[in-house]
């Protein structure tokens, strides 16, 4: 199950949305994530799940990998969708069962909610995928540069997103080497009620939070050996410059709004 926590995780390529700056694609992400919750009728749901699977063929991200990050949060979404159907209030009545009654609108609602935390959950993960950290907390900084006008640490914000993002995949390693080396001492995560398997994971937690603030003490001191302060002042390897696929990216943007809210009031 660790392994299928793909969030972090950058895979490289020349694609059309690899090419594109990072500030674009954080706010693409953000229209995307607007657009999903605009989205209202079965059409727009279409609408927005063909311009993700577009946006995934053009990655070249494998399906594979897309798959495998949502395995994880799989049990979330089931729970979720559950609690849509009993708890959606309808007039098309299927069944009574225990006080709880179950009707169309719930079921529509149920599959509609499901759908969109998926879709929420692989667009984001398109962007981690198709962008390095470097990239993406030099994007992020840029576009949050206004802040610093009222003394808002944009910087000190962004290289903590940045550190986050490329320890995830390394935490998620060690974790999972913690686990095996347990296994391998008798220890069984598999087996008993839910209780039993929680306090079997307590033997993980310490010499996992060792690891952790070990890791922590080595890239502090190693910033400070290359003399990394931070702040003003600062410069940059790699410019951000824009281009024209990501004034075609914006287009595409406004086209998928657009498509939304006319096949919202469609549908």
């Amino acid at each position: 199950m660790l392994k299928d926590i793909t969030l972090g995780q950058y895979f490289p390529g020349d694609s059309f949305i690899h090419r594109l700056d990072p500030r674009t694609k954080l706010l693409m992400v953000v229209v995307y994530i607007v657009a999903l919750f605009m989205a209202s009728g079965w059409l727009a749901y279409g609408f927005v799940i063909a311009f993700l699977a577009l946006c995934i063929k053009v990655s070249t991200i494998p399906l594979k990998a897309i798959t495998r990050g949502l395995k994880p949060v799989l049990m979330i979404v089931v729970f979720t969708g559950i609690l849509n159907l009993f708890f959606t209030p309808g007039t098309h009545e299927i069944f009574t069962v225990f006080g709880f009654t179950l009707t169309w609108e719930a079921v529509e609602r149920a599959a509609q909610m499901i759908l969109r935390i998926m879709l929420l959950i692989t667009g984001t993960f398109l962007l981690t995928y198709t962008t390095s950290p470097i990239a993406l907390t030099d994007g992020l900084e840029s576009l949050l540069t206004p802040l610093k006008k009222i003394k808002f640490p944009v910087h000190e914000l962004s290289m903590m997103m940045c550190i986050a993002l490329r320890f995830i995949p390394t935490l998620i390693e060690e974790t999972d080497k913690i686990m095996c080396a347990q296994k391998a001492r008798g220890a069984d995560f598999e087996s008993g009620s839910i209780m039993d398997r929680a306090r079997a994971l307590i033997p993980i937690l310490v010499p996992l939070f060792i690891s952790a603030f070990r890791r922590a003490d080595e890239l502090a001191i190693a910033m400070e050996c290359r003399c990394y302060q931070g702040g003003e002042g600062r410069t940059k390897m790699k410019q951000l410059h824009y281009t024209s696929l990501d004034f075609i990216a914006y287009g595409a943007g406004a086209l998928l709004v657009i498509g939304v809210l006319v096949l919202s009031r469609i549908g």
